[in-house]
């Protein structure tokens, strides 16, 4: 199990791993780092008993913004280690879905849904 700093890194890494392109729509988004999903948190993407969040964006994806969208909080993109941990032991294979999972939420922010991400394989 990882430190939540060691943790944080990782998303962090995946963040900076980004290309210009796609950090420069990152405005206005917190990436934050939680242990566990709440059960409100699963309770409003309707997550089933059996399964859990890696990760969760909530916001207004950039392409539902109009001229309208100005002074309001900023979109947030959580991930959770927990979760993570349990799924995925190794530190590589640990690294790899933190990769998958800001990259996911990432594609929430730009608008994507479950569907055509997971086509992309994320």
């Amino acid at each position: 199990m990882l430190s939540v700093e060691d943790f944080e890194a990782l998303v962090v890494e995946a963040v900076a791993s980004m290309p210009e392109q796609i950090l420069g729509y990152l405005r206005n988004v917190a990436i934050t780092v939680e242990a566990w999903p709440t059960p409100a948190h699963l309770a409003r993407r309707r997550v089933a008993p059996a399964y859990t969040l890696f990760g969760l964006y909530e916001g207004i994806p950039l392409i539902h913004r109009d001229s309208g969208y100005n002074l309001v909080a900023p979109d947030r993109i959580t991930i959770f280690q927990g979760p993570i941990e349990q799924v995925f032991r190794t530190p590589e294979a640990i690294r790899e879905q933190v990769r998958k999972t800001v990259l996911h939420e990432i594609a929430h922010h730009f608008g994507f849904d479950e569907h055509e991400i997971r086509n992309l394989g994320y």
